[in-house]
């Protein structure tokens, strides 16, 4: 009613209330009442916006290449960026998209001079792997940048999303690449092979080790096995040798046993036979029949038979018939029988 308005600001954004030129309050969020033909009013935003931006520059070896990202920022002092822009609230236009897109446009052009000294000095391969590189080359551009100091904008971060070629050297690159990497599997093949042949060489080497380790350890059985035999045999033949030497201990003390033996059984028989013969020596001289006669017992009649038949033998030539008759010697027989 007669001029006098009401208004009220979200917190992010940033009022600059002026009456005739002469600021009467600023801040964020404010609430206030106006007096419209003597006000002024700026509002500036202050939350964070997105920029995308596509660069085309050219490499150190003259090869075309495409930057896409993304620039994000805030506006950290509104007073210096309401110097460049206008910001006054009216109802006739949207100052606030005309000055987001020249300030964008300026942050573009900023952050491609900021780059394109460092992708030339790049070749095409080196640029297509230094995304990260040209995004920390944006980033320190726009940071050093006075024209972005004087706007009153903070970079919040760069993201470089892609750096592409030309679909021809794409196609190039990727063929190049596909040769690459089938060389590389080509390599790897025979890196395999070969490294399949040496560990199958490895394992043959190495099972020929071990079966000549295994013949020289049964060699040196055998060796073993025989200087154990040799032992074994020497052994024997030692105890054969101590047997045979206790054998002949033994049968040269049954000789000489024997021999004593032997002596003394001949002495022993002298001995006898001097008794004996110092015994008869009485009678050697004297007759049989005296002999016979001094005979301890006494003589039976076939013994005087007998006698008489030596008498007969011995005068045999002096006899001239001899009858005896059988019942003679019967009778004789059967008397001394019954006694």
């Amino acid at each position: 009613m007669f001029g006098l308005t009401y208004k009220k600001f979200d917190s992010m954004t940033y009022v600059i209330h002026k009456v005739n030129g002469a600021v009467k309050r600023e801040g964020r969020g404010l609430n206030f009442f106006y007096f419209a033909p003597v006000s002024n009013i700026l509002a500036i935003p202050l939350g964070s916006h997105d920029i995308q931006f596509i660069f085309n520059e050219t490499t150190r070896d003259f090869q075309n290449i495409t930057t896409q990202g993304q620039i994000t920022y805030v506006v950290a002092n509104p007073k210096a960026l309401a110097e460049y822009f206008d910001f006054t609230l009216s109802d006739a236009k949207n100052l606030q998209v005309e000055n987001f897109e020249k300030l964008n446009q300026r942050l573009n052009n900023e952050a491609q001079m900021a780059t394109s000294a460092f992708i030339q000095s790049l070749t095409l391969k080196d640029a297509l792997r230094s995304a990260k590189a040209i995004s920390e080359q944006i980033t320190s551009g726009l940071q050093a940048s006075q024209a972005i100091s004087m706007l009153g904008v903070e970079i919040v971060s760069v993201d470089v999303l892609a750096v592409r070629p030309t679909p021809e050297m794409a196609k190039a690159l990727e063929t190049e690449t596909r040769e690459a990497l089938q060389k590389d599997a080509d390599e790897a093949i025979y890196s395999r092979r070969n490294f399949a042949v040496e560990q199958e060489r490895k394992i043959k080497e190495t099972q020929l080790n071990t079966e000549i380790a295994v013949q020289e350890k049964q060699k040196q059985i055998n060796e073993k096995q025989w200087d154990i035999k040799v032992i074994d045999a020497e052994k024997a033949r030692t105890l054969r040798e101590m047997k045979m030497e206790a054998d002949l201990a033994v049968e040269e003390q049954k000789t000489k046993l024997t021999e004593l033996q032997a002596h003394n059984d001949k002495r022993i028989a002298d001995a006898k036979g001097y008794m004996l013969e110092k015994t008869l020596q009485p009678y050697k001289n004297l007759d049989w029949k005296l002999l016979m006669a001094i005979q301890p017992g006494n003589l039976t009649a076939i013994d005087n038979i007998g006698f008489a038949f030596r008498e007969l033998a011995e005068n045999a030539d002096k006899i001239g018939t001899l009858n005896i008759t059988p019942d003679l010697l019967e009778s004789v027989i059967r008397n001394e029988k019954t006694k």
